[in-house]
């Protein structure tokens, strides 16, 4: 049974773009981004909403941005390799391998996902990520803080879910960003 797991990349005061759209104060640095890639890589199918899925979409559409370095060649190929869905209710079709195109978001169905999976699963994207919250699916929540405050936005986490996280991980990087790795802290009598 793999784990599923949402990953984000958030300013220091919560935030993954500003209110501008912007998320480009969060580009990795190779060290952190080769980190990043141990993570997906551990993953075998992807969950991502329809914006998500268009940022992430460069990754087979731009071969130019595989060849920058060793490390981003390694990241396009562990995200081509993985089995991606896409949950939208605008997007027409897929343009990429191995993704599927889901119109609703069905938490039974991820759930037999979870049950069913070769890897870990990863969510990624905040409206997607926010519906897998509230269904109570996210087993690790891996966060990479960036030392920026952005004065407003998208957040990172959903305003309305109230869970005990307990720490598991932790890392600093040079260029002062943060990971930190949280599972579900199991309630008071060995229960979730």
């Amino acid at each position: 049974m793999g784990k599923l797991i949402h990953l984000a990349t958030t300013s220091l005061d919560g935030y993954i773009e500003d209110a501008s759209g912007s998320f480009d104060w969060s580009a990795p640095d190779e060290e952190v981004h080769a980190f990043i890639n141990d993570r997906v890589r551990s993953a075998s199918v992807f969950l991502q909403g329809r914006l998500m899925y268009e940022v992430m979409a460069v990754w087979e559409t731009d071969p130019s941005l595989a060849e920058s370095s060793p490390i981003t060649r390694d990241f396009a190929q562990i995200w081509q390799g993985l089995d991606k869905i896409v949950y939208s209710t605008t997007l027409d079709r897929v343009i990429t391998t191995r993704t599927s195109l889901e119109r609703r978001f069905d938490p039974e169905r991820v759930q037999s996902l979870k049950a069913e999976a070769a890897g870990d699963i990863g969510v990624g994207g905040s409206t997607l990520a926010a519906a897998v919250w509230r269904a109570g699916l996210v087993d690790e929540y891996q966060l990479f803080l960036v030392p920026w405050l952005v004065g407003g936005g998208k957040p990172a986490l959903p305003p309305d879910v109230r869970l005990p996280l307990e720490l598991l991980d932790q890392r600093r990087f040079e260029s002062g960003v943060v990971y930190l790795r949280y599972g579900m802290k199991a309630a008071e009598g060995g229960s979730q």
